[in-house]
């Protein structure tokens, strides 16, 4: 009796050559692939069949990616990792501004695109906080109906904005955050262009976590990803 097809993914890349690296590579992972050579395609192949997670390039030859995302955004949460040789700052923050859950810049290794599609489609798996209410990362708990935050049991006194970008971090395990998500979740829509306040509060949230935290086991929790915002560790490392 063959064993039950693997989670399905679709890759969407106009490059013959990578697009069959990509299929060989994920079908030998045990997942089932799709292919499309542009965003018409992908749109027909997503709409469908709905893939379980989309690798999209954003250099198509008749629709921009961004396009592409913005239109399954519209309809769906489906899992999107961008797969794009555009490393500027600003390609990055739209992509992920749209919609995106990962941005991977060309060339990748396979090792770190499979990473990214584990983290990615564990966070889709369910919602981030456990039956009690409590976001988990190690030691570090934070527990959203009795708003208090633990380190190895420990209570560590927070600032109102510092629990709540805290609490954007935990429930973002394993994605990249930008800080106009974070100035909009935690200030409001009225501060989207006040990036400075990200980088003085998420100083003082670390100096608190480090003083409660002598293993060092969160150090790298949160790590700048400069320009755009900060990559936030899932709690298996990636």
């Amino acid at each position: 009796m063959s064993p039950p097809p693997g989670p399905r993914i679709l890759v969407v890349e106009d490059d013959e050559a990578t697009r069959t690296a990509l299929r060989r590579d994920l079908a030998a992972r045990g997942f089932e692939v799709e292919e499309a050579p542009d965003g018409r395609a992908a749109l027909q192949r997503w709409d469908r069949r709905r893939p379980d997670l989309v690798l999209l390039d954003l250099g198509l030859p008749d629709l921009d990616g961004i396009r592409v995302l913005r239109q399954i955004r519209r309809e769906a949460m489906t899992p999107v990792v961008i797969l794009s040789a555009r490393d500027a700052e600003t390609t990055k923050v739209e992509a992920l501004e749209a919609g995106a859950d990962d941005y991977v810049t060309k060339p990748f290794s396979t090792l770190e695109l499979q990473a990214r599609i584990k983290a990615v489609m564990r966070r889709g798996g369910g919602g981030p906080a456990d039956a009690e209410g409590r976001l988990v990362a190690g030691p570090l708990v934070l527990d959203l109906l009795q708003r208090l935050v633990t380190v190895n049991g420990r209570a560590v006194s927070l600032m109102p904005r510092e629990f709540e970008i805290l609490r954007v971090f935990l429930a973002n395990q394993g994605r990249l955050v930008t800080r106009g998500r974070l100035l909009r979740a935690v200030w409001g829509e009225a501060y989207q262009a006040e990036h400075h306040y990200v980088h003085v509060y998420v100083s003082t949230l670390r100096r608190k976590l480090a003083a409660a935290d002598p293993r060092g086991e969160l150090r790298d929790l949160f790590i700048a990803d400069p320009g755009v915002g900060y990559r936030v560790r899932d709690p298996d490392g990636s």
